[in-house]
Formats: structure tokens, sequence, C-alpha cells
């Protein structure tokens, strides 16, 4: 459960229709199973005690009797067991039967909750042998001892505080107010859903679909378990589709039409973090009974997969999409900035790298949505003592193709100039020698975007903005900063997409040319004509970065958490020294870096991260790292 991990389990056993017997021993092979594997919450099928499908069978008193003995003989099994299980059987109370779902930890009847959504359509006939439950907790006498009995109960972990279970039945999820909606708001962070949802073509999809759907609209994990082989198939068939899905991603499911488990960890501090960070997510738990558990402290085994590039789709046609989608965006916003200031120009500093190059395209696309020539985009090639051969010549074709004016001008005699002003040896090569000329070429551009009645298109990414790797009232600065919520994982998918479909042969060659180029500022002078300054060198690998930022804003995870999270994510790729090196980096320069960010231009969020002071970071630029550092000390 360290860092708030919590391994659970969806399993399916094989059964035999009304022989609890069978059923039982079973269900106690895989709580043993389950439990050797490190899980801890493990959710079993609905009525699996008997078998979903037992019809009329459920009035005879024998089966009745029969399962409520199954259900002993399995709470004492789980008497010494770490894990907190959820089994289905049917029960009697007042003369009714109910559909219910029996709690159980460390040899304890914790609770039995009952069915909402009895269906009575199509295939089902539940009405005729079940009352539908009601959400009133009211305290049964089972075995000589009292037993919560209702809908609105709330197991909570006493261990693991944001670790809170509750429970809805198969059809629940289904109906148009599913019982989830209100143990979400009471502060459930994990649905557990007993399950016999028979399989039809098709059906698997949509199931899929509505358990996501719910784990994003609850922002919880949910577990999902259905009946599978064993079950009667005199009209159905049950395929054993067990799915885990956590705030909108199913995190992994079950091949259909067997019998088995499957595992994983579900972060219950990731879940409450979201839920902090939506003003709209308001909890009300009038009406609940918070029901305690325990379970033993312990660092999770981590199997789940975590993206190394959590801000770019995996697959390509995902990927296509997302980066038609954004350069649209990107374009829109700069067209409403243009209309709004009458500009019918812009001028951008095109440098041959990848920012200059997307922030170059995106003013393009943004003039053919107005109808104005591209010639209306001025893009200047400002050479200086680190400008190389190959970027310099890159920017200049890339304009000359897209059909922009292009512009040059020098830097070297004004910054020297400046160096003599300021009394600065041009032979140092120390920040002002580096930020003297990214000013200078700020200045340039302003001064042009002034004298052509036009606006400064600013280049800086979201990911140099998260580091400070800018010149404060230099490339940090600009009119309307088009990329500065774009990470620079996901430029360089940008620049790529548009090299594939852009169906230019020569811009397509060029952009790729761009692709191979390292990331460099140039501000240093080239050694045997080849960039000497290599922005990874210096701050770290960017993948590497844009990982820690999105878990950081996203997430709100700790740094020993992200640590850790990182180490699965790259294994192989990077060992633990060079992550914690880079997070360490990262952190340090992160609060450091808060004033460049303090006062940023305007410019489009395009993705769920982004790092305006105007909207998704009010962070004040004095704030101290100490807390965040520390915690990475006791690491290593």
């Amino acid at each position: 459960m360290k860092d708030g991990f919590v391994k659970v389990a969806a399993l399916t056993p094989k059964i035999r229709v009304a022989d609890c017997r069978y059923n039982v021993e079973n269900i106690c092979l895989m709580i043993d199973e389950a439990c050797e594997k490190g899980a801890q919450l493990l959710v079993f099928p609905e009525l699996c005690i008997t078998g979903y499908t037992c019809g009329d069978l459920f009035w005879q008193e024998s089966l009745l009797r029969e399962a409520e003995r199954g259900l002993e003989q399995i709470r004492r099994h789980t008497q010494g067991k770490d894990a907190l299980v959820f089994v289905g059987l049917p029960w009697q109370k007042n003369g009714k039967l109910y559909n219910v779902a029996a709690v159980l930890c460390d040899g304890c009847l914790l609770g039995l909750v009952p069915k909402r959504n009895l269906p009575n359509y199509n295939e089902f006939y539940e009405l005729r042998h079940f009352t539908p439950g009601r959400p009133e907790v009211e305290l049964l006498r089972v075995g000589g001892v009292l037993v919560p009995f209702g809908m609105s109960q709330l197991f909570c972990c006493k261990e693991l505080g944001e670790l809170t279970v509750a429970v809805e039945i198969c059809e629940d999820l289904w109906a148009p107010n599913p019982p989830s909606v209100g143990h979400a708001l009471a502060g459930a962070t994990v649905i557990v859903n007993l399950s016999a949802s028979d399989e039809a073509t098709g059906k698997n999809v949509y199931r899929e679909a509505l358990i996501s759907g719910q784990s994003a609209r609850l922002l919880c994990g949910y577990v999902y378990a259905s009946a599978g082989e064993g079950e009667s198939t005199q009209d159905l068939v049950f395929s054993g589709h067990n799915v885990i899905a956590e705030n909108g991603h199913v995190l992994v499911q079950s091949e259909r039409f067997g019998c088995g488990a499957v595992y994983t960890e579900l972060d219950v501090r990731r879940l409450t973090a979201e839920r902090r960070r939506m003003t709209t997510f308001v909890t009300d738990a009038a009406g609940y009974q918070r029901i305690e558990f325990h379970l033993q402290p312990r660092e999770t085994q981590l199997t789940r997969w975590f993206d190394p590039a959590p801000f770019v789709p995996s697959g390509r046609k995902d990927r296509e999409k997302r980066c038609e989608e954004i350069l649209m965006m990107q374009a829109m916003g700069l067209k409403k900035r243009l209309e709004h200031t009458g500009s019918r120009c812009a001028v951008v500093g095109i440098s041959g790298g990848l920012d200059s190059t997307l922030a170059l395209l995106v003013m393009v696309k943004a003039c053919d949505l107005l109808g104005l020539p591209r010639s209306s985009v001025t893009a200047v090639t400002m050479p200086g003592f680190g400008t190389t051969d190959r970027t310099y010549r890159n920017a200049c074709e890339l304009t000359r193709e897209l059909g922009a004016q292009l512009l040059e001008v020098s830097i070297r005699d004004a910054v020297n100039q400046h160096f003599r002003d300021i009394g600065h040896d041009s032979s140092v090569h120390d920040v002002t020698y580096e930020n003297s000329q990214a000013r200078e070429r700020t200045q340039i551009l302003m001064d042009l975007a002034n004298q052509k009645g036009g606006l400064l298109v600013g280049t800086g990414d979201l990911s140099e903005l998260a580091l400070g790797w800018a010149t404060y009232n230099g490339d940090h600065m600009s009119m309307y900063g088009v990329n500065c919520s774009v990470p620079k994982t996901l430029v360089r998918h940008l620049v790529r997409f548009y090299a594939d479909t852009c169906k230019e042969e020569r811009i397509s060659a060029i952009l790729c040319d761009v692709l191979d180029t390292p990331v460099s500022p140039e501000l240093l002078p080239p050694e045997n004509g080849q960039i000497a300054q290599k922005t990874e060198d210096l701050v770290g690998p960017y993948e590497l970065h844009d990982f820690f930022l999105y878990y950081v804003m996203r997430f709100g995870y700790a740094p020993s958490k992200l640590y850790r999270v990182a180490q699965c994510a790259f294994a192989g790729r990077y060992d633990q020294e060079t992550i914690l090196k880079w997070l360490r980096t990262f952190y340090r320069r992160f609060f450091a870096q808060q004033f460049k960010r303090s006062c940023l231009p305007d410019g489009p969020k395009v993705g769920s991260v982004a790092l305006s002071p105007r909207g998704d970071l009010r962070m004040p630029s004095d704030a101290c790292a100490r807390v965040w550092l520390e915690d990475l000390e006791q690491i290593g």
C-alpha cells in the first residue's frame, strides 16, 4: 500500500450450477492464489456461491441454506488472510430474497450489500426471485453477530485512509442512476461490481466503455468481476469478462470465455488528488455507514504499465488525430489574436530548431484560416556566435518553401557592441555571453513587429517553461506564445505529423532534418562546425522531464513516488542514478524558475497540463522546494 498503490483482483471461479460446495472450494482456492500474489482487494462474481443461473431453484430452502453454509466456510477461510473479499450469494431477510454481496476480511463478515436494480427484460427475470435492495442500512444478526445490511455502506481501510470501497452489483451499473454515483460522492474511491453479464456479439465493447466511463465520471477505481464458465448455457453464455479501470483508463481486462483472474494496482492517492483538484466533485456522506477494516501495510510490487510518454498517444491513429487537433487549436488561438489586434502580419524568430519550426507551421496555418497570404508571416533568422550551417540552412529553406517572407539580421556586431558597452569580455562564455544574444534577438523581433504593425509570436514550449530554460525577457517574452502548452516530446510528433501529411516533398525533407538536429539554443560557438551546446546534456533528457512534469502537475505525486514510477516506466532505458539525478534537477529548476512563468505572455492551452499563471498554476515565485528535495534525499 506504499504510495497509495493497492493490488486488486477480479476473479472468476469455475462453478457448477447449484453446487455450493464445489463453488466454495474453488472460491477458497482462488482466494489463496490471489493472496499469494499479493492482492489485497478480491472481487468475485454475482451469486457465485450458488451460480447466477439457478432460476427457480432460488426458491428452494435447501439451496439457500447451503449458500449460507458456504458463506460461513469462506468467512472462516479468510481468517488470517490479508485481504478484503467480496462474494455474491442469495440472502433471505424478512421473508424476501435478495441478491447480495458479502464483504469479508480476516474472518469477519463486515456487511451485506443488496442489489438495487433488478433487470426484468429480455433474457433477465430477476424480479421473479429477488427483491430490490434499499439504501438504508439496518443490522441483521448473522451467526450471533450483528452485520450491516443495505446499499449505503462504505468499507474504509484503517491503514490507508484513501482506500474506501463501495459495492454495486451488475445491472446497477447499467441503470440510468447507478448507486456508484452516490457511493463516490460519499467518499468511495474504489467501486467493486459483482456481475453476471451474459455475452452477446459486441456487448464486451459496450461493457468496457461503460466501466471506463464510470471510473472517469466518478474519479474512481472500478473492479468488475463477471460470471464465466460453469454457468448454465441453457439459453445464455457467460464469458468471465473481468475489467479493472481507473479514472477512465482500462488497466487490465481478461480474455473472454473462460475462468481465471486479472490483477493490477489501483493508485487511490492519485484518485484523491484528482478529486481535490475538481471543485465540482462535491462529497456528501449523509446516510452512509462507514465500516472499518484492516490491511497489512506493505510495499505493493508494481506491475501496471506507466506510459513513458504520457503526453503522446501510443497508437499511430490516435497520435495523428491528436496532432491534427493540437495544430488546429494553436492556429485558431493565433487566428483570434490576429483578428482581435487587427494585425495583418506576424513575426517569428526562426532558428532551424524544433520549437521555432512548429511556431512557423502554426503561423502559416493561421494565415490560411484567415485567408491571408503566407507572405504575411515574416520569419527572421538572426545568426549569432553559435549558429551552425545546418540550422541556418534549414531555417531559410523552410521559410521559402512555406511561402513566408525571410529576413536575415545578424546579431554579431550588435552583441559585440553591447559587450563593449557593459564591459564584458567576449571570450568569457558565461551566462551574460549567452543571454545577451537571446535578448538582442528578442529586441530585434519586437521592433520589427512594431515596424510592420504586426504581432511577435513566441516559440518557447511547455517543457522549457517547466525548467525555466529560457532567457528572462529574451526568448521568454513575446506577444503571443503558440507553443506554451506543448511539451517537447509532443513538439517532435507535431512536426513529424506535418512532415508526413503536407504532401510537399521538399518541406517534408527539411522537417525531417530538423527532427534529426540536436536540441540546442546555439549560444556557444560551434566545434568543427557542429553544435557545441546540447540542451539535454545540460538539463537532462526531455522525455524524463516531461514524464516528471505530467505526474507533478496532473496528480501531485510526491517526489519519492514519482521516482518509483519513473523506474517502472523507463526500466532498461535509464538507471536509478540517472533518474534520481534529473529528478532533483527538475524540482530545483521548477521551483527556482517560477518567476519566469509568473509573467508569461498569453497562449492557448491545448492539453490537460499547462503552466499559465492565469490558469493552471498559481504558484508563488518565491516558494521553497525544501520539502520536495528532502523527500528525494531520503532515497539516496
